[in-house]
């Protein structure tokens, strides 16, 4: 894989979380394509393994390391693991995350929306810490938070889902305000309905949620993951240097009624 002359991301070193399915792995192929380094990171190690093997056959430069957004000392050893290898972390998409089927808030346990929160706003907050850590010693970066329609609108998912995508956003406006003085960019995605394995699945077993989904937005339709990923990409690279503290929402006009 062969980044074109002028690619957005042209020697970038990037990190991803979430890369195993979704817009994770769409990421890093969009990443790569437009000539970036990426470390690709999720729980799941087979499916990093291949897609990392995927982007070195192509000729991208990618590596991997599992990882537990959860756990701020496996994030800290992440990000050291980026800049050891590769001298700098550039660029970093906080993709992941989990979700929750929608759920009266009166029968949500604790233990899910422990779960919920944890992963898509402690994550979140893991990586921010130690991602500017990195980026404070080589002059700045840019950041992309991936939030949710969700955390803008009371969307059809659970509360405590809602409620983490929201404070991914007031975690991406405090961080942007507070490090724009050492040229690091923070700004956030707001994706709608995008296939992945989760909403693949949710579609097969209920033909009429997935007609009803289209009809929430303008365009009718899901997004394929790597109309979301070039939004993340744009973010990272320089032709977004005055957009920061921003949440971009990716929703086929599904806020705009």
């Amino acid at each position: 894989m062969t980044a074109p002359e002028g690619a957005a991301l042209a020697g970038r070193v990037a990190l991803i979380t979430g890369a195993s399915s979704g817009i994770g792995a769409a990421a890093a192929r969009v990443f790569a394509r437009q000539g970036a380094v990426v470390v690709l990171t999720a729980r799941r190690e087979d499916k990093l393994r291949d897609l990392a093997d995927e982007l070195r056959a192509e000729g991208a430069e990618a590596s991997h390391r599992t990882l537990d957004v959860r756990d701020t000392e496996e994030v800290r050893r992440t990000v050291e693991f980026a800049v050891e290898r590769y001298g700098r972390l550039d660029a970093a998409f906080n993709n992941a995350g989990v979700a929750l089927p929608r759920t009266p808030m009166h029968l949500i346990d604790d233990a899910d929306y422990e779960r919920v929160t944890e992963t898509n706003v402690r994550g979140v907050w893991n990586c921010l810490r130690h991602e500017i850590t990195a980026m404070l010693e080589t002059g700045g970066g840019s950041i992309v938070n991936t939030s949710s329609v969700g955390g803008l609108v009371a969307s059809s998912t659970a509360a405590p889902y809602i409620a983490s995508k929201h404070a991914v956003i007031g975690l991406t406006k405090a961080a942007a305000v507070e490090y724009a003085p050492h040229r690091i960019r923070v700004n956030a995605i707001a994706p709608g309905l995008t296939r992945s394995e989760m909403i693949d699945d949710w579609f097969a077993k209920s033909p009429e949620n997935e007609a009803r989904a289209y009809r929430s937005a303008p365009q009718a339709r899901a997004a394929d993951p790597a109309e979301v990923a070039e939004a993340a990409a744009w973010l990272c690279s320089d032709r977004a240097s005055f957009v920061t503290g921003a949440t971009l929402t990716v929703d086929g006009g599904r806020t705009a009624w």
